[in-house]
């Protein structure tokens, strides 16, 4: 289900896109070519990329050179780490804290997970198929909590679906191993499974997914990239936050 917009007018904000950063190049392409799109879709509005490690130019950079007030908008998944202490601590060390606002992360928005659905069935798979199991690959969090909510996604995935089933395992952390969660799929009834990439962008972790994909001969989708719905769920999150603070100002 598609949220409600909020249209607050921008004002004079910026919307400073920040992505994780990464040493593959074609992360910080991915997160350019989201700034593009979100440029397009609101022409008025000043986007600027900016990444927490890695890439430049850094977070605290660009908002030491913006104007006025802007918004940091997350460019992540997982409401965790980098959206609880690396963004909020870098935001405090730059010139202007106090004209900065955080966005919200993108989260496990429906629209998100239509998109990754979407990308499932570009494989050539059915929505019929009821031999298929789905596993989710997310990168995985210190936070018990923020994996939890990420482990929603693989059962928002199955609606509209005759998929026999969907599990979450996780890249980075040692369980459940993408081997085990296979299994498990397997003995749900999946004849067939495919991967989806819970992942913004190509990179050095999607990759490692993708070698133990071709190595268990399984097909893996394309990462959430730079779709029309991923800057859509941006501009929901960054609209918000202008509304907060007008709220607050009003107050």
């Amino acid at each position: 289900m598609r949220a409600t917009r909020l249209m607050t007018p921008a004002g004079d904000a910026a919307l400073v896109l920040t992505a994780h950063g990464s040493a593959d190049p074609r992360s910080a392409a991915n997160a350019r070519a989201v700034a593009g799109r979100l440029a397009r879709m609101r022409p008025h509005i000043d986007v600027r990329v900016a990444f927490c490690e890695h890439n430049s130019p850094q977070l605290v950079d660009v908002l030491n050179g913006c104007p006025g007030k802007a918004v940091v908008t997350p460019l992540l998944l997982a409401d965790a780490y980098h959206a609880r202490v690396d963004i909020p601590r870098q935001i405090a060390g730059c010139e202007a804290a106090d004209r900065v606002r955080q966005a919200d992360v993108l989260g496990e928005d429906d629209r998100l997970v239509s998109v990754l659905r979407q990308r499932v069935t570009e494989l050539g798979v059915s929505r019929l198929d009821d031999a298929l199991g789905v596993l989710v690959v997310a990168i995985g969090s210190s936070s018990p909590a923020a994996n939890a909510r990420t482990a929603e996604v693989a059962t928002k995935l199955m609606a509209e679906t005759r998929w026999a089933a969907a599990t979450t395992a996780f890249a980075t952390l040692a369980h459940p191993s993408m081997a085990e969660a296979v299994t498990r799929l397997r003995r749900r009834g999946a004849r067939r499974v495919v991967i989806a990439p819970w992942f913004l962008a190509p990179g050095r972790v999607p990759d490692r997914v993708q070698r133990f994909a071709d190595d268990a001969h399984i097909a893996m989708a394309a990462p959430l990239g730079a779709h029309p719905l991923v800057a859509d769920v941006l501009l929901d999150r960054f609209d918000r936050a202008v509304a907060e603070r007008a709220d607050q100002t009003a107050a």
